[in-house]
């Protein structure tokens, strides 16, 4: 007694003469345009992003900064060569980072307290943690 397909069971594969055959792992790519969690990947990279908290100056650090400052503004005409290290709110979550601004101050804007920078970096008044330079 003989099976349905006893007479093509041992045949060798097909192989298209036309064209080589598809490598498995780029068969396996035509699928991948499909996510069942869409935005998860982008969810986990977001929450693996490293922020760091914002430091708190101890009062005698505050009034160093806050006589920095005075000496800075009363040279504000001649707007000196400068180095400032701020802090940066991150815009999606807690936290932020320490940034370093060089250059020269372009115009204090006393009303939104922020120093606008030559290159055009907006360094608020209230994230400066330290000021060097030709004070």
């Amino acid at each position: 007694m003989t099976k349905k397909y006893d007479d093509i069971i041992n045949l060798p594969h097909y192989e298209p003469k036309n064209h080589p055959r598809m490598a498995p792992e780029k068969r396996a790519a035509q699928f991948a345009p499909f996510a069942a969690l869409t935005g998860y990947g982008d969810a986990v990279e977001e929450a693996a992003r490293y922020t760091e908290r914002e430091m708190t100056l101890s009062q005698d650090e505050l009034e160093e900064l806050d006589r920095k400052m005075s000496l800075l503004l009363t040279q504000a005409d001649r707007f000196p060569e400068i180095r400032i290290l701020y802090f940066k709110p991150d815009e999606k979550k807690a936290g932020g980072s320490f940034l370093e601004a060089r250059g020269r101050i372009k115009k204090i804007e006393y009303q939104r307290r922020h120093f606008l920078m030559e290159d055009g970096t907006k360094i608020p008044f209230d994230h400066i943690i330290d000021l060097d330079g030709d004070l």
